[in-house]
């Protein structure tokens, strides 16, 4: 008989850290080295994946597990989107849902029918798999319109309207499967409508608890429960809504979705996306991490004609498909081509459907294995397309060439810089009437400023030629306000080396960057937080009582020091501070 040490042995034994280490190894190595050259976070989870999955070093053999679990990170990431989204919104966006949404399903699944269809296979099949690769990546897309925050800007929420259409679409898609099937026909129409009633039982009844039963639990939790407790909760909400709609026969997704809109209106959604965030971020990039796992180099290699065909075809006639739909609903050239190229991927869900599919002899394993394999390699292509069209943007968006005339139009001031401090500082300038001439080598942020009226044009402000063709030579004054310290300091060394004349105001990033731009004879330098910790630090000295002159004498002392203190570490006694000192009154 063992002893209670020899159980306890057992018991500690039996659990092993080591596949979670090599998993969070593998993405903080991996995400923060792609991040850094440039190809994003869903790129490096990928490679990540495939480097320790069973064609890498071989730490992982069962990517569909991990594939399996990780969507809960898709889950939630749809419960955090949803509380973002008051029903209102929702409503307010209906029309772009079942419009925009049913119109690019409807004609993306009628022309991706035909890639099977013109390879030999039977219409069913067909229909499967272009259904299936038409099932955009959710995780992909909202990833990426997150990273670039245009979640809530119009571009975004279009596509997220339209992956809202394809969660609804998995419901009708599933039933269609199971019709298609050998003997699908006799499944009754009574079933089919029971099918639907569970499935509309499974929503009210979510609506019933989050519109009475969610608030009151949370205020209780809030007032006799731990932080933990409402931790547990939050995801009691979002995994329980989930499985609501996955018993109804719907997506999950969907549930957890419904779930955050419910909540969107209530006083703790900040506190529940604050304690899901870090859940769903982790989740998100194990299903990358899975997907990367998942992609089965043997099944390539011994079916490379038909993947080679498949992937660029479906993905080439989707992008058609997307950007008609697009220019159809009056998306101008930009916006219709970022979306075609964001959503040109099948889905998580497509893997859904090709399994349900196979069970009922619609797909043999074999046809479900490439279709697999053609899903994963679009969406392992899909972040490498928005690369090059990044690189593509910025080389080919502005040129000298482009900038010819600029002169005639030059404003008197050029604004280097147009991200969070540029955009601030641009508009006491253009209110009070003075013409900007703004330079932005961000593609993504140009878009975003010309959607809301500004003139932006592309280029590196750290360039003698941009420089030259914005019209530097006639400016009466620079303002570098980027957020790259090397880069504003470069910008500022050229510009008082070959324009002296000029003035020229810097942005600085912190304290040692102050110094730098000082040294580089920047007429005037501010570091970003100085001003904004001043006011702050006003106005706690106002709401403790002090006198308003007490507090701008105490003020303007205290930047004195600090200006004294800026003069000793650039070690020249000759530097007049007092062009640094803004409100020096002597």
């Amino acid at each position: 008989m063992a002893s209670p040490t020899d159980a306890a042995h057992a018991a500690h034994a039996a659990f092993d850290p080591l596949p979670i280490v090599i998993l969070l190894a593998a993405a903080i190595i991996a995400v923060p080295l792609f991040r850094r050259i440039g190809l994003g976070s869903v790129l490096g989870y990928l490679a990540a994946g495939l480097a320790i999955g069973p064609f890498g070093l071989g730490f992982f053999n069962d990517a569909q597990s991990i594939i399996h679990v990780a969507e809960l990170g898709v889950v939630l990431f749809l419960f955090v989107i949803g509380l973002e989204m008051q029903p209102s919104r929702l409503w307010a966006m209906r029309g772009e849902i079942f419009g925009l949404g049913a119109l690019q399903v409807g004609l993306a699944i009628a022309v991706l029918i035909w890639v099977g269809v013109a390879q030999g296979f039977p219409i069913e099949a067909s229909f499967i798999a272009g259904t299936g690769f038409v099932l955009t990546s959710t995780a992909i897309v909202m990833q990426v319109l997150a990273e670039r925050g245009e979640l809530s800007h119009p571009r975004g929420r279009k596509m997220v309207a339209v992956l809202l259409f394809e969660d609804l679409a998995i419901v009708p898609l599933l039933a269609l499967v199971a019709f298609l099937a050998p003997g699908g026909a006799e499944v009754t129409l009574a079933d089919r409508l029971w099918s639907v009633l569970i499935g509309l039982g499974a929503i009210l009844a979510l609506v019933v608890a989050g519109r009475w039963l969610l608030d009151p639990m949370f205020r209780l939790l809030a007032r006799f429960g731990a932080r933990e407790v409402m931790t547990a909760a939050a995801l009691f909400v979002a995994l329980g809504s989930a499985v609501l709609m996955a018993s109804g026969g719907l997506s999950m997704a969907m549930g957890a979705f419904l779930a955050g809109v419910l909540l969107s209106e209530s006083s703790f959604r900040h506190q529940l996306e604050a304690d899901i965030e870090p859940f769903r971020g982790l989740l998100l990039g194990l299903f990358f991490l899975g997907v990367g796992m998942a992609l089965d180099l043997t099944i390539i290699a011994a079916n490379w004609s038909v993947i080679l065909i498949s992937v660029p075809a479906y993905m080439i006639l989707k992008m058609l498909v997307i950007y008609a739909v697009a220019q159809l609903f009056k998306a101008d050239h930009a916006e219709s081509l970022d979306r075609a190229l964001l959503m040109a991927q099948g889905g998580e869900f497509a893997f859904v459907l090709y399994a349900s599919a196979t069970s009922f002899g619609i797909l043999t394993p074999e046809w479900n294995a490439n279709l697999t394999a053609i899903i994963i390699l679009s969406m392992v292509l899909t972040p490498l397309i928005l690369i090059v069209k990044g690189r593509f943007e910025r080389e080919g968006s502005l040129s000298t060439e482009d900038l010819e005339g600029v002169e005639a139009r030059a404003g008197s001031i050029l604004l280097i810089g147009f991200g969070r401090m540029g955009q601030v500082i641009s508009q006491p300038l253009l209110r009070r009437g003075y013409k900007l001439t703004i330079i932005e080598k961000n593609a993504d942020q140009i878009r975003r400023a010309r959607d809301y009226g500004f003139h932006v044009y592309f280029g590196d402000g750290s360039r003698p030629d941009i420089l030259h063709a914005a019209g530097v030579h006639e400016a009466r004054l620079v303002i570098a306000a980027g957020d790259d310290a090397a880069e504003t300091t470069r910008i500022v060394t050229h510009l008082k080396h070959e324009h002296p004349l000029v003035p020229v105001l810097a942005r600085a990033i912190d304290r040692p960057h102050a110094v730098e731009l000082m040294r580089a004879g920047a007429d005037f330098q501010l570091r970003e937080t100085l001003d904004s910790g001043y006011a702050i630090a006003g106005a706690a000295l106002s709401a403790l009582g002090e006198a308003p002159g007490e507090i701008e004498n105490l003020l303007l002392e205290t930047r004195r020091a600090d200006l004294e203190r800026l003069e000793q570490e650039f070690l020249d006694a000759d530097l007049q501070i007092d062009k640094y000192l803004i409100g020096n009154s002597k």
